[in-house]
């Protein structure tokens, strides 16, 4: 038995789309499989989480989710084309009410707590660092890079780097990894 699930387990766990050159591992825990759409050149370490809410999980192509990831929430999450995941980033597009005027956590009937969604989006060539948390209603736009230890609260400008908590504009990113991905999209042809 290898580390990460064969293509014909993953087809067979439910997905509500699978493509190719996946790997995914065996030690990560998947919730709400239906409502996850992985595409292709994607891998997913150990001891993630990815738990699809009602908004569902969509992962584009050429993505990395590092070690201890947790991706979870009612609110739709997307992971666009050539993203990743640095390890311990937390992804939560559910978030409960704590200013004491209800009650919070999932074991408490949804008529006592105040839980809010929104959709989270971490845009094309995006990169979030380990440790990082990114907040219910974020987007993390294409090029935008966030530092280690951050917390977003509020959407990323493009080809931006963000550090901080709560995570701050700093300076701009290079946006030749454009050439280069026309470049090696060229390669497979």
């Amino acid at each position: 038995m290898t580390s990460f699930y064969s293509n014909e387990e993953l087809s067979q766990l439910g997905f509500q789309a699978i493509g190719k050159n996946v790997f995914i591992s065996r030690k990560a825990s998947l919730y709400g499989v239906s409502r996850i759409s992985i595409g292709n050149n994607v891998r997913i370490d150990d001891f993630c989480v990815i738990s699809a809410g009602k908004g569902g999980i969509q992962i584009g192509n050429y993505i990395h989710i590092a070690v201890y990831v947790s991706v979870q929430g009612d609110g739709k999450i997307t992971l666009e084309d050539f993203s990743g995941l640095s390890s311990k980033v937390a992804v939560y597009s559910s978030n409960d009410d704590y200013s004491g005027a209800y009650m919070s956590n999932p074991t408490v009937p949804a008529q006592f707590t105040n839980v809010t969604h929104a959709p989270v989006t971490i845009g094309k060539h995006a990169l979030v660092g380990s440790g990082a948390i990114i907040l219910p209603g974020v987007t993390v736009h294409e090029g935008a890079v966030v530092g280690a230890l951050s917390l977003v609260n509020k959407d990323c400008e493009a080809f931006y780097i963000y550090v901080g908590a709560p995570a701050k504009k700093r300076v701009s990113r290079s946006k030749n990894l454009l050439n280069l991905e026309k470049d090696f999209l060229k390669t497979l042809e």
